[in-house]
C-alpha cells in the first residue's frame, strides 16, 4: 500500500504536468519530431479531460485574444481549400494545423501548475538541451562530416529549437528564476556552439537578437558588479566561440559571399542564396496569380517545382518558399498572411503589456519567453521555415501556452478540489470542536 501511496504522489496531475513540460523544452533539439508526438498527444488527452469536465476550460483574457488569432489562420487556409475546390488534395496539409487548434485546451490543463515550479522546470530542461545539444553536433560535425541537424533532421530547424534553449538559460540567470548561474552560462556556451555548427546563418542573427532583447528587458539587473561580470561572461564566450568555431563560421560566411557573386555577376541560381532568390521570385508570381484566398497548402510544391522549370529551367522541388509569409501568402493569400501575422502580433502585445505594468519576476519571465520565441521564428522565418513544420508548430504552441500563462494568465485548481471545497468549509466548525479540550467543547457550542 505504501509503494502505491508513493507511485500516485509521483503522478499527481499537477505533477504529471511537470513530466509533461521536461520533455516539451527537452525533446526538439534531442529527439525531434518527439516533440510532436508529446505536445499532440497531450493536446488530445486535454481535451478529452475538459469533455470529461476533469478539467476546467481556463478562459483568460489573453489566451482567449491569441487563440482568436491562431483559429482565424487555421480558418484561412481552410478557406483556401474550399474557394479552390481542393480540399482532397490540401487535406493531407491541412490535418497539421490540428496542433494549433489544441493551443486552448492545452493552456487550460498546464494552467493547474504552479507557476514558480513551472519556470523553473522550463529553464533547467532548456539547460538540459543546450548540453546535449552541443554533444550532437560535435558527434555530426566531427564524425559524420555534416551540417549539425541534431534530432531534428534538419539544420534550421535544429539551430531554431537550440536557439530558443539558449535565450531561456540567458533569460532564467537574468531575471533570477534560478539561481544556479554557472550552469547556464555553460549552457549558453554549449547551446551557442551547437547554433553555430548547424551552419544556419540566419539563427545567428536571430540569437543576436533574441540575446539583445532579453538583455534590455532585464537592463534594471546589468548595474555594478552584475554588468561587469556580464562583460566578462560575454568575452569569454566569444573567445571560445572564436577558437571551437572559427572554420566554421568562416567556411559558412565565405559560401554567402561566392553565392552572391555567382548570382550577381552570373545569374547563377544555382547555389544555396541563388535558389532561395529564385523561390522568392517564384512565390511572388503565384500570389500575383491568386491575391485573395491563395492557391491552397497543397499546390506548393507543384507551383515551386513548375516554377523552377519555367523561370529557370531548372528541375528542383521544396516544399515551402523559405519565407514564412511568402508561403502563407502563396497558400492563403492575404488573409493567412495576414491572420498569421496576428498571432505573433497578440502575443508580442500580451508580453509589452506585462513587461510595462508588471515587475513580477515571473510574469515578467513568462513575457520574456514570448519575446523570445517571436523573435527567433520572425528572424528565421524570413528565409526559412516560419511555421509548418512539424517540430515548429509544437514549439511554437508550447512557448505561447507556457509564455502567456506564465505572464498573464492565473492558476486554476483541478475540480476535485473546488468540490471538496464546501465540504471542507462545512466540516471545518466540526473538526475544530474536536481539536479542542473536552472543557471547552461545551462553550464552543454554547458560541455557534
Amino acid at each position: 500500500m505504501s509503494r502505491l501511496s508513493s507511485l500516485r504522489q509521483q503522478f499527481t496531475p499537477s505533477q504529471v504536468n511537470i513530466y509533461f513540460s521536461i520533455l516539451c523544452f527537452f525533446f526538439p533539439p534531442v529527439l525531434g519530431s518527439v516533440v510532436s508526438f508529446v505536445f499532440n498527444g497531450g493536446g488530445l488527452w486535454s481535451a478529452l479531460l475538459i469533455a470529461l469536465k476533469k478539467r476546467r476550460f481556463n478562459a483568460d483574457r489573453p489566451m482567449i485574444w491569441l487563440t482568436v488569432a491562431i483559429y482565424a489562420y487555421c480558418a484561412a487556409n481552410l478557406l483556401a481549400s474550399i474557394v479552390n475546390n481542393s480540399f482532397a488534395r490540401d487535406a493531407p496539409h491541412l490535418i497539421p494545423l490540428v496542433t494549433f487548434l489544441f493551443f486552448p485546451v492545452s493552456y487550460s490543463t498546464w494552467s493547474i501548475t504552479r507557476k514558480t515550479t513551472l519556470a523553473r522546470t522550463i529553464v533547467l530542461s532548456s539547460m538540459a538541451a543546450c548540453f546535449v545539444a552541443v554533444l550532437l553536433a560535435i558527434c555530426q560535425q566531427y564524425w559524420l562530416g555534416i551540417r549539425a541537424e541534431g534530432g531534428a533532421g534538419n539544420a534550421i530547424v535544429f539551430a531554431t529549437v537550440v536557439c530558443l534553449a539558449v535565450v531561456v538559460c540567458v533569460a532564467g540567470a537574468l531575471s533570477g528564476i534560478e539561481q544556479a548561474r554557472n550552469p547556464l552560462f555553460y549552457a549558453t556556451l554549449a547551446g551557442t556552439i551547437a547554433i553555430i555548427y548547424s551552419g544556419s546563418r540566419i539563427v545567428w542573427l536571430a540569437l543576436l537578437i533574441a540575446g539583445v532583447a532579453v538583455m534590455l528587458i532585464n537592463r534594471h539587473r546589468l548595474k555594478g558588479r552584475n554588468a561587469v561580470r556580464l562583460l566578462l561572461l560575454l568575452a569569454a564566450v566569444g573567445v571560445v566561440i572564436a577558437t571551437s568555431s572559427f572554420q566554421a563560421i568562416s567556411g559558412r560566411v565565405d559560401f554567402l559571399r561566392s553565392d552572391w557573386g555567382a548570382l550577381g555577376v552570373g545569374g547563377n541560381y544555382d547555389t544555396s542564396v541563388g535558389i532561395r532568390v529564385a523561390l522568392w521570385q517564384i512565390g511572388l508570381k503565384a500570389f500575383h496569380d491568386m491575391p485573395v484566398f491563395g492557391h491552397g497548402m497543397g499546390a506548393t510544391q507543384l507551383l515551386i517545382k513548375q516554377g523552377f522549370l519555367d523561370q529557370f529551367a531548372m528541375n528542383a522541388g521544396f516544399n515551402h518558399f523559405h519565407n514564412g509569409f511568402l508561403t502563407a501568402l502563396v497558400q492563403a493569400g492575404i488573409l493567412g498572411a495576414v491572420t498569421l501575422a496576428a498571432i505573433f502580433a497578440v502575443a508580442a502585445g500580451n508580453a509589452a503589456r506585462v513587461l510595462r505594468n508588471s515587475d513580477d519576476p515571473l510574469e515578467r519571465f513568462g513575457a520574456t519567453v514570448i519575446v523570445i520565441v517571436v523573435i527567433t521564428y520572425l528572424t528565421a522565418g524570413m528565409t526559412g521555415i516560419l511555421i509548418g513544420h512539424d517540430i515548429l508548430d509544437s514549439v511554437l504552441m508550447v512557448f505561447l501556452v507556457c509564455g502567456t500563462y506564465l505572464a498573464s494568465g492565473r492558476q486554476v485548481p483541478l475540480l476535485e478540489e473546488q468540490a471538496l471545497a464546501p465540504v471542507m468549509e462545512e466540516q471545518a466548525p466540526v473538526m475544530e470542536e474536536r481539536a479542542l479540550p473536552s472543557a471547552t467543547q461545551k462553550m464552543f457550542r454554547a458560541r455557534q
